[in-house]
């Protein structure tokens, strides 16, 4: 029968689901394992973590798991066309949103005030790993957070079907992967009184959802959300409260819903040609579902 687990993990509401109720305990105790590995090589918010120190010392050797997720990232901001970057650290700790890399935000004494820098939409191209060493441009910071979760959404799901041999679905906050044959059905709502959707998950597939509802901080008199556009460095529009996406694995769905958040109005035709279900909830509340979701009721 299958059995399930909450908990909490990168400070995100987590689930994880087994059909085979056997295996439940040691699953989590695997996957548990795992995101504190991962926590421990990408995480921002940690000075004690591989990238923090990495950061302080303006790159050099990367295990495997930093070199992995890094290079997922790059490939998505590829993908994205630059919507979906992993170099904006700074701007987000600038604007409130967790640390500097020195743990402070303040302008050094004798620094310019104005200085010329690429913008994000464009720095993680000068982002490089060769053989394992990993190149920052000056005055960037690595945020993992947009694909990091999916990824190991991802990885978590493939290794627990492969060790425990049981269908298996891994919830990272808002990021979910499943492998294994059978389907899952799935609820889909951001806040308690957003519009709301059950869907039947393909397995193997996975689902992600962005929204500019929560992680959300004031500056002054400004509300912020955590997403931003590169090409500003501020919190993008809210054209969209939340945006849901399939695909077939969770760095892909995850990649969709921030990119379509970043492009408000502009996601729609690009989403149509990328293919993926998508459901999406307007600032107002309205609800737009494209490229067949839910597909008699399966996605």
């Amino acid at each position: 029968m299958p059995a399930s687990a909450d908990f909490e993990a990168f400070t995100c509401a987590c689930r994880l689901v087994v059909a085979d109720e056997d295996v439940l305990e040691p699953a989590l105790l695997y996957l548990q394992s795992f995101l504190a590995r991962i926590d421990e090589a990408c995480s921002r918010f940690r000075p004690d973590s591989e990238l923090s120190r990495l950061q302080r010392e303006g790159g050099g050797h990367a295990s495997p798991l930093l070199v992995s997720l890094v290079q997922a990232a790059l490939v998505v901001a590829e993908r994205s066309e630059g919507d979906v970057t992993p170099t904006l650290g700074s701007q987000l700790a600038v604007l409130g949103y967790g640390p500097s890399p020195d743990g402070s935000t303040r302008t050094a004494p004798g620094e310019p005030l104005i200085t010329e820098r690429v913008l994000p939409g464009e720095s993680w191209r000068q982002v490089r790993i060769d053989d394992g060493a990993l190149t920052l441009p000056p005055g960037v910071t690595l945020d993992l957070g947009a694909t990091a979760k999916a990824w190991a959404a991802d990885r978590a799901a493939r290794d627990i079907r492969e060790r425990f041999a049981t269908s298996v679905l891994v919830s990272l906050g808002g990021d979910l992967a499943t492998a294994g044959p059978d389907a899952w059905e799935v609820f889909v709502q951001d806040l308690p009184d957003d519009p709301s959707t059950q869907v039947r998950l393909s397995g193997g597939w996975a689902m992600a959802t962005s929204s500019t509802q929560k992680r959300r901080w004031s500056s002054g008199s400004l509300e912020l959300h955590h997403i931003l556009d590169p090409r500003t460095s501020l919190p993008a529009e809210p054209v969209w409260r939340s945006a849901t996406v399939a695909a077939p694995d969770c760095v892909s769905a995850n990649m969709a819903s921030t990119a379509a958040v970043v492009r408000g109005e502009r996601a729609l035709p690009w989403l149509r040609r990328l293919g993926y279900p998508s459901w999406l909830v307007r600032d107002g509340g309205e609800v737009l579902a494209i490229n067949g979701w839910p597909a008699r009721d399966r996605v």
